[in-house]
């Protein structure tokens, strides 16, 4: 039986009221369509192409409808996911577009990026049936199909917009944080004005999410309603540096400031050769890749970067993968990922390591660089690496890298990429007076996002550290419902 026949024979009982729980368990989850492994690796379109109508409603109708809804609490933003998921069934994508905005301003963006297999996917009925988070339903691929529906579909309307109130609001960064509260703020009938440092809007969705994982058309696109709407950006504005927050408060006449900078501050490992001519933070290689567009080498790009041959990249983690994947199509022959702890800890998503792996990226596993070492030109030319095993777990939970004594060993390699994390940029810290900051440099906030300035409130990375878009936008959320009440009392 192919899935159309299958589709038919479940929407047949499904109507007639006869599906039942054992039905729906004995649909198989539906796969991911994917671009071709091996021509993917020479472009920049995206890898996954996304569900067709059939899959999107066989796997819709994996879903049990629970009345206690187990993954909503798993959502930062609380989307009602039964509720968005049944009309899918229906084949009523508007309806289920609807739902999603309800809470959800950039479902087409979290439908890609947000890691649901350890949020919403998580405490899903039918993956704990069968005792594996990859049999849950596929939300996120959900969310992301209806969107792209719409997208392609539906006419969106621009969001109304009430009575101008005569107020201010700033937001310093433009990243899935500021968007939120911009929206939700101009909605309300704020004067809303975004200042972002890059010469584009758009934060970490545009210069760190590569392309082929979050097509930048889609980004644009929410950034073109928000200018529909009314909203202010100032682009090539570095706060702190062009103006001050106090400046632009006293100033200016912003009652109000939301700070959603993010954690752009790259971390070094802090050894010998880091200083070579051929080692990036991730930060700047992607950014170079994404925002300046350094895989078309000249033919438009805002910005060179070398033709790579062998390159190592450091880490783990999203941005790893994301680095180790760009580096396969900038054209490097060989892409290494190396890692100082096994598979089962690596923080990445499951499905960005296996689209890694099938791209053809080597991962050296319990291994990390010990130094790295240049030639007399100053460039790199290799890694000593020490090996590692895995002791007892540390405060994230996980186990603990021990180095082996004497296992050390050389990759030859002409680029290292580091992405081991990033901190928060002391910019903000250091010329506002009176924020108070955690011992790592991130702004302390209240349940509500508020600083501890008065009308100054923040979120996103620069509060939690790094983290994701999802919880961002919940905590954008947040802010833009206490600035609303600070304003409207004060």
């Amino acid at each position: 039986m192919d899935e159309q026949q299958l589709l038919d024979e479940l929407l047949k009982k499904h109507k007639a009221g006869t599906l039942k729980p054992s039905d729906r368990y004995t649909i198989p989850p539906q796969p991911m369509p994917l671009q071709d492994s091996v021509k993917r690796r020479s472009n920049v379109n995206e890898v996954a192409l996304g569900y067709t109508k059939t899959q999107a409603q066989l796997e819709a109708l994996r879903c049990l409808q629970c009345k206690n809804a187990p993954c909503v609490e798993g959502c930062p933003v609380r989307i009602k996911i039964k509720d968005f998921i049944a009309p899918i069934v229906e084949g009523d994508f508007k309806k289920a577009l609807d739902i999603i905005k309800e809470n959800s301003l950039l479902p087409a963006v979290c439908g890609r990026v947000c890691p649901q297999e350890v949020q919403c996917q998580l405490p899903c009925t039918v993956g704990k049936k069968f005792k594996a988070v990859d049999m849950s339903v596929s939300i996120g691929r959900l969310e992301r199909f209806v969107a792209d529906w719409g997208k392609k579909f539906h006419d969106e309307s621009t969001p109304a917009v009430a009575a101008e109130t005569g107020k201010k609001v700033a937001i310093i960064g433009s990243g899935p944080g500021g968007i939120v509260v911009a929206t939700d703020l101009r909605r309300m009938g704020y004067d809303v004005t975004i200042f972002e440092a890059f010469h584009k809007p758009g934060g970490v969705m545009v210069y760190g999410i590569p392309e082929f994982r979050l097509p930048k058309a889609i980004v644009q696109e929410e950034i073109d309603q928000l200018k529909t709407m009314g909203v202010n950006i100032i682009c090539n504005f570095v706060v702190g540096r062009t103006k001050t927050i106090k400046q632009l408060m006293e100033e200016d006449g912003f009652q109000a400031v939301y700070i959603g900078v993010g954690a752009g501050l790259p971390v070094f490992m802090g050894i010998e050769g880091e200083h070579l001519v051929g080692v990036y933070s991730a930060n700047e290689y992607l950014t170079r890749a994404n925002l300046m567009k350094a895989y078309q080498f000249g033919k438009g790009a805002d910005t060179p970067i070398a033709r790579l041959k062998k390159v190592a990249v450091i880490g783990g983690g999203n941005v790893a993968m994301d680095s180790a994947r760009t580096a396969v199509r900038l054209g490097a022959e060989k892409v290494y990922l190396v890692y100082r702890r096994s598979e089962k800890e690596m923080p990445a998503r499951v499905e960005e390591v296996h689209n890694a792996k099938e791209e053809g990226i080597e991962f050296h596993l319990l291994q990390n660089p010990k130094r790295i070492i240049g030639n007399s030109d100053g460039l790199v030319a290799a890694i000593e690496c020490l090996k590692y095993e895995l002791g007892e777990p540390d405060s994230s939970g996980r186990r603990r890298p021990v180095p082996i004594e004497g296992s050390e060993f050389t990759i030859d390699v002409d680029t290292v990429v580091v992405a081991i994390g990033n901190g928060a940029n002391p910019l903000i810290g250091q010329t506002t007076p009176g924020l108070n900051l955690n011992k790592w440099g991130n702004i302390i906030v209240d349940e509500n996002c508020k600083t501890s300035l008065q009308g100054v409130y923040a979120g996103g990375d620069i509060v939690l550290g790094a983290a994701t878009v999802i919880l961002a936008m919940g905590q954008g959320r947040t802010a833009a419902a206490a600035i609303n009440e600070y304003l409207k009392n004060k």
